[in-house]
């Protein structure tokens, strides 16, 4: 089979490797669908996860259909189109018992982040994970399905960590960095929040987009603090920073209200000062939040199923893989760039 392997820093090729095996507890699957993430070129291009063993097949959003069971898996029918959970816990401490190994005890000490990130992903013709990963993706369209993993999940699990400061009408959301996750986001909010969105990026198609998905106003970062005042009297409740970068944290700091929350997904490389006094507004809160829980993946996909979440998604096939990191990186895309098998 093909996979899209990193074999060295700043280096990936597709390249022919053997086909799969599932063990005991595990499930081979044909990949119907695998997104690409800044989270790949960070490992690809900026030495993230140095450590980890390489080659590597890249992609850790998968949507894919059950095509072998290993020894003892139950109550999963060949067939079947699911969905990876993709992060990794050591799986003895109370939060991998919870499925919530996005935030396991152990996870600053693992040998790998997540599928695809560590350990071989999805962006091949096939992978095997363990069935406790498994999430049902019957009757959704595979492309958007497997932006549910990360891009959908981690925008999910942002909103819902500050739930309690958007609950009021009157509240504002500020969303910086229209891209895979972050025209998800607004989505999310429109659909689950009675807060006013302020979408914030430097390129019109992606203020479209973000228009499109359900924004009250799409401004250019400049247009960002006019833009909050006029429709709140004041700074915004919660800012969520898609980008990380030290423009956009910046940015984010300087648009929060008193009390407000500034939810940090992005990894750009940004560095936000803290200290007292300094220029953070009085009972600033900061949120760190990395992915989401196997039962949150579940909760999007049910969303996605209302009709809720409708994902924006360029599909490349699997043989154009370096074409479409190349898209990514030139951020010449608007959504999420989704690799299929050809």
């Amino acid at each position: 089979m093909r996979a899209f392997r990193m074999t060295g820093p700043r280096r990936a090729a597709l390249v022919s490797v053997p086909d799969p095996e599932p063990g005991p507890g595990e499930v081979r699957l044909d990949v119907l669908a695998a997104g690409i993430c800044h989270s790949d070129l960070n490992v690809l291009d900026h030495g993230v996860g140095a450590g980890w063993p390489l080659p590597m097949t890249l992609g850790h959003e998968i949507c894919g259909r059950v095509t072998a069971l290993g020894a003892g898996v139950e109550g999963l029918e060949i067939g079947s189109q699911v969905l990876v959970h993709a992060p990794l816990g050591c799986g003895r401490c109370d939060r991998c018992v919870q499925e919530r190994t996005n935030y396991c005890d152990e996870r600053d000490r693992l040998s790998a982040a997540g599928v695809g990130l560590g350990v071989d992903g999805g962006m091949a013709d096939a992978v095997v994970v363990a069935q406790e990963r498994l999430v049902s993706a019957a009757g959704l369209d595979p492309v958007a399905a497997a932006t549910l993993t990360d891009a959908g999940l981690t925008s999910f699990h942002a909103i819902e960590g500050c739930a309690a400061d958007l609950a009021d009408p009157g509240s504002v959301a500020v969303v910086i960095g229209v891209g895979g996750l972050g025209h998800l986001a607004v989505g999310l909010l429109r659909a689950l929040r009675p807060a006013r969105v302020v979408a914030v990026d430097t390129r019109e198609a992606a203020r479209q987009l973000a228009r499109d998905c359900g924004a009250d106003v799409a401004v250019a970062p400049d247009e960002a603090a006019p833009a909050v005042a006029a429709m709140a009297g004041r700074g915004a409740d919660v800012v969520l920073d898609f980008a990380g970068a030290q423009t956009s944290i910046d940015l984010a700091a300087s648009l929060l209200r008193t009390a407000g929350v500034l939810v940090l997904v992005g990894s750009g490389g940004g560095v936000l000062r803290v200290a007292k006094p300094g220029v953070l507004r009085t009972g600033f809160r900061l949120q760190l939040p990395f992915w989401g829980s196997r039962a949150e993946l579940a909760a999007v996909v049910d969303l996605a199923r209302q009709g809720v979440l409708a994902p924006h998604t360029t599909v490349f096939p699997l043989a154009d893989a370096d074409r479409a990191f190349d898209e990514v990186r030139g951020g010449r895309l608007t959504g999420r760039a989704v690799l299929v098998p050809d």
